[in-house]
């Protein structure tokens, strides 16, 4: 969000919704639904940021299969074929040298 205001100010008009992408469908559940359920009285108010940003549309959370989270890349290991797909979709290639 703070990225997108930047651009805003440097004249650069944010026009769509911030599209984020979770494999967590759990999640997607409750950023969409306004509703408090017993299952996440637990947490805390301060955390509810995406859900009002995706109630004032401002935010947009879609479902991506675990298998294509570019993300992954960096936060977790991985066998070495999901590793350089996940690489070629980032257009990263490796460099063979001679």
């Amino acid at each position: 969000m703070w990225l997108r205001k930047l651009l805003q100010e440097f004249g650069f008009p944010q026009t769509t919704p911030l599209k984020i992408y979770e494999d967590n469908q759990g999640c997607i559940a409750m950023s969409k639904n306004p509703v408090n359920h017993e299952r996440t009285k637990h947490i805390d108010i301060k955390y509810h940021f995406i859900r009002e940003k995706v109630e004032d549309k401002a935010i947009e959370v879609e479902y991506l299969q675990t298998e294509d989270m570019i993300a992954d890349i960096l936060t977790k290991s991985m066998p070495r074929d999901r590793h350089e797909k996940l690489c070629d979709k980032m257009g990263i290639r490796e460099v063979t040298r001679q």
